[in-house]
């Protein structure tokens, strides 16, 4: 499947959160919504980021934005996740792959000579029309957020 573009409409779907609630991205329509997938709960790049959203949520909050942080991992790992940084915002659980293959973020990783499949850490950033305004890829997680913000003019 070929990731989706900057000025085409994000792709929906339907994930549950770390609670095992229900979340589609469409039901988001009328505020930005920013996408975020990273590779595995409680590591040390995917923390840092974590970490600055959660340390710039209330201008996220502020501004009428909703963030998703998305990985394959599952609810209870999200939650633990959650618990242990004290975030403050949904992780949203793709266990079967859909999505991180819906926007081709699953992908041949080479790591120290091994290759395997894993999501690349890359961040969608969708207006309130539903429509991809920027996409950042292979982010470094120190930078995300101001990245994010950076794109976003309200």
């Amino acid at each position: 499947m070929p990731k989706p573009n900057v000025n085409e409409f994000a792709p929906d779907f339907t994930l549950t959160n770390q609670n095992g609630e229900k979340r589609t991205l469409s039901d988001y329509r009328g505020q930005y919504v920013v996408l975020y997938f990273y590779p595995k709960d409680d590591t040390p790049g995917c923390t840092v980021q974590a970490c600055s959203y959660r340390d710039s949520m209330k201008e996220f909050t502020d501004r009428n934005i909703k963030v998703f942080g998305i990985s394959k991992d599952d609810e209870k790992s999200h939650s633990t996740f959650l618990a242990k940084f004290n975030l403050n915002f949904e992780l949203l659980a793709d266990e079967q792959k859909e999505v991180v293959t819906l926007y081709d973020v699953y992908k041949e990783k080479n790591m120290y000579g091994n290759i395997t499949m894993g999501v690349v850490r890359t961040t969608f950033v969708i207006d309130p029309q539903g429509k991809i305004i920027a996409i950042f890829d292979k982010v470094k997680p120190e930078e995300d957020v101001q990245q994010v913000l950076s794109v976003i003019k309200n």
